[in-house]
């Protein structure tokens, strides 16, 4: 197995690298360096056509792309410690926690550090909408599907993400300032 990753530590990749860190998973890793065209290679888009990272390249040869893809391929092979969930339900509260996390989180933040003007002022409206529902969904519980799940990593992602656009937590969402602390000091937190 061989698994292509950003070498400037993106927000997929740094999720899949985070990922790792707490399956204490060590795969052998090529970075590419995508501000240089790495990854638009003849060679590398034999491997994936969308030329984009992070991918999973398997010892047949066979291609796995996209983050989530590839997390499930390897919760496959190394269930333990499980973070897509242990029980058909916990699995289900994951990946709806991690979607709306995705989308929007990750996905808002995303749009509001790159994109400029009305497109940038709305997504930080949603991205404020849907952190104020995380804070709520936050309540009572240490993390968001139960167990520390995928669902927390791409939390954590999104806030990252968004901290690049001058955003701050608003002091009122306890929920989330608690979470987010612990995610801080977890040691996979800088991976």
């Amino acid at each position: 197995m061989l698994l292509y990753l950003d070498t400037k530590r993106a927000p997929n990749p740094r999720k899949m690298r985070i990922y790792l860190a707490e399956k204490k998973l060590q795969l052998p890793i090529k970075e590419l360096d995508l501000r240089a065209g790495e990854q638009r290679t003849p060679e590398f888009r034999q491997k994936n056509l969308f030329a984009g990272v992070p991918i999973l390249e398997l010892d047949d040869g066979t291609v796995i792309a996209e983050s989530l893809a590839i997390i499930e391929y390897l919760e496959e092979l190394y269930p333990e410690p499980p973070l897509l969930g242990a029980t058909p339900v916990q699995r289900a509260l994951v990946r709806m926690w991690e979607r709306r996390c995705e989308i929007g989180v990750y996905l808002a933040a995303s749009r509001m550090v790159l994109a400029k003007g009305d497109v940038s002022a709305h997504a930080r409206q949603t991205l404020l909408a849907r952190l104020a529902l995380l804070n709520e969904g936050l309540q009572g519980k240490e993390w968001l599907a139960g167990p520390f799940s995928l669902a927390d990593i791409t939390l954590f992602i999104g806030l990252e993400t968004a901290h690049h656009g001058e955003f701050a937590l608003d002091p009122a969402w306890a929920n989330l300032q608690r979470w987010y602390a612990a995610m801080k000091v977890r040691p996979t937190a800088s991976a």
